[in-house]
């Protein structure tokens, strides 16, 4: 007997999690026609079985992988600020890094680390993640990014510093120009009392593998 999918028609009394993604169907429309073209241009056949849905496809991906132009940091980390006394460092190491090179739209992949010393606010550590996700789902350079989620942690907690290191692989790098597949480039940004030496030695070694 056939295995059929439950239809859902009572959405309070469906109790497990499911996604549902949804695209600006003008949008839509015209990155589907853009790939078509695309892909025209380069030699396929947009009508073979493989191909048929790929421009739609394509112009969904690309949507999903910029999306971040549509986040606001700064009121991601304002929807999950708290008073605490705690004065510490506070650090969120190897978030995973996903984007797009602004000079070729090829991706760049890595981590991210982020520490922030607080001054009387915290943030939940998951926002950590989403100010890192709002900045890399846009085309970016890997040193723009860094600065930007340095600079959105400051300015909304303002605490006593921040500090924030990214390793990333470039495929620019890697698939075309000078082919060096095992390269890694490391940015930092700084602020408050990471600056100081001892505080920037602390959160390096904290991040060694």
């Amino acid at each position: 007997m056939e295995n059929k999918k439950p239809i859902i028609t009572d959405w309070e009394s469906f109790e497990n999690y499911f996604r549902i993604d949804l695209y600006n169907t003008e949008k839509t429309k015209v990155l589907k026609d853009a790939y078509e073209q695309i892909l025209k241009v380069v030699g396929e056949d947009i009508s073979r079985d493989g191909l048929l849905k790929t421009p739609e496809r394509a112009a969904k991906a690309i949507q999903f992988l910029t999306h971040g132009y549509h986040l606001d940091a700064i009121e991601i980390v304002k929807s999950a600020m708290f008073d605490e006394d705690y004065s510490q460092m506070v650090l969120v190491k190897n978030i995973e890094v996903f984007s797009l090179c602004e000079h070729h739209l090829l991706p760049f992949i890595g981590k991210a680390h982020v520490a922030y010393i607080p001054n009387g606010k915290i943030v939940g550590l998951s926002k950590i993640a989403r100010v890192v996700d709002a900045y890399a789902r846009r085309l970016q350079v890997q040193e723009r990014l860094t600065n930007q989620i340095k600079d959105c942690l400051q300015d909304t907690l303002n605490p006593l510093g921040v500090g924030v290191v990214i390793e990333c692989a470039h495929l620019c790098m890697q698939m075309r120009g000078v082919q060096k597949q095992h390269s890694i480039t490391t940015t930092s940004a700084f602020s408050g009392v990471f600056l100081e030496d001892a505080t920037r030695k602390e959160f390096i070694s904290l991040i060694k593998d």
